[in-house]
């Protein structure tokens, strides 16, 4: 075993060594997609994976981490304490079940401390058919000037102007309005993008490669940033269909205890979203019923997310702001997206421990 503080890293550089060292000592196959940029220390970056079992077995369960970087820290402490939980990976091997471990969907979003991919765009709004007419956020394009202001930290008439906004819509609709994507503003927020991004391609490759042989498939995909202070929201991340909501309520909602949350009936703290990255489980891997989550740990209220997005994004505009200003609008994406106490590790990896468990004794369930 790991001590659970142990399993979480300061940096995605040491992030990357810690979790290729436990996959490497616990006998996993490991292999990895090299990203074409350097990290921000000028580190190798690539999107690794580790695979616990068989890679022909029936039943395979998905853990990733770091869809939107910055939530790295969080997802692959979580990954590493896994490479060390002997009663998990008995449990996993057991059932027959294989574990294939994604770490760092978006290395580059995790090393720069950004949630974004090096294209500026959420990854997890970059799942759409390129080829169709891509949905239009009208909100957000009343809002974009105000979000991003000339200077930072926005003055007081900037600030009164979003508080009239939310004053007039709802705080609701504002997370809604600003959260669930565009592709209008390439340097605004939640931008989806006008092309598939390099993680988007090189995840699709990962599913062709592991995933195609199995005819039962579970994924939690572990994010940040949304509800209460280290609670993990279980949602929902399927096609709205009612037998796979059935079965992702049946597998992890321990009979209301940790109830499975849903984006298409309003229960979750998310917004209805598009572009959805699971959206690629059901073109690259058809063969197989699919069953998964968005694990989502609260770090801060949302208006603080936000503001520390607001302020990532506007850094992105200005790369001459003077260096203090940088060092604290990095600091303020740290702590948006990762809470860096021993209480708030111990829960993360407890609830993380707890969802591995039930997804693979639902897998066994599954016929």
């Amino acid at each position: 075993m790991i001590d659970i503080q142990a399993a979480f890293a300061p940096s995605y550089a040491r992030a990357r060594v810690l979790f290729l060292e436990g996959a490497a000592a616990a006998g996993m196959a490991i292999s990895s997609h090299d990203h074409p940029l350097p990290g921000r220390d000028g580190e190798t970056l690539a999107m690794d994976l580790a695979l616990d079992g068989s890679p022909d077995a029936e039943r395979l369960l998905i853990v990733s981490s770091a869809c939107h970087g910055a939530e790295g820290f969080c997802g692959s402490g979580v990954q590493v304490y896994a490479t060390h939980d002997q009663a998990w990976r008995q449990h996993a091997r057991e059932a027959g079940v294989a574990v294939l471990y994604i770490h760092a969907l978006n290395p580059y979003g995790f090393s720069h401390l950004r949630r974004v991919t090096n294209e500026n765009v959420d990854l997890n709004r970059n799942f759409q058919d390129f080829s169709q007419p891509l949905p239009v956020n009208t909100a957000y394009a009343g809002l974009h000037d105000l979000l991003l202001p000339p200077e930072w930290p926005p003055g007081p008439d900037n600030a009164a102007a979003i508080d009239s906004w939310i004053a007039l819509h709802g705080e609701t609709a504002y997370q809604a309005a600003v959260s669930q994507g565009q592709h209008a503003f390439a340097d605004g927020l939640f931008f989806g993008g006008t092309a598939p991004t390099w993680s988007n391609q090189t995840l699709r490759q990962v599913l062709r490669n592991h995933a195609q042989r199995a005819r039962h498939i579970a994924w939690i995909d572990l994010h940040t940033g949304l509800g209460p202070c280290g609670v993990g929201e279980r949602i929902f991340a399927c096609r709205d269909d009612a037998a796979a909501l059935q079965r992702a309520r049946a597998w992890w909602g321990s009979n209301g205890e940790t109830p499975v949350t849903s984006i298409y009936d309003g229960s979750s703290t998310s917004a209805l979203l598009t572009g959805l990255m699971w959206g690629a489980m059901y073109e690259e891997c058809p063969q197989a019923e699919y069953t998964g989550i968005a694990l989502e740990y609260g770090t801060v209220p949302i208006m603080e997310v936000i503001n520390a997005l607001r302020g990532d994004h506007w850094l992105s505009r200005h790369p001459e702001a003077p260096a203090a200003l940088r060092a604290a609008i990095h600091q303020r994406m740290k702590d948006a997206f990762y809470v860096d106490t021993n209480d708030w590790r111990t829960q993360i990896v407890g609830q993380g421990r707890q969802a591995l468990f039930q997804a693979v004794d639902g897998l066994i369930a599954s016929t």
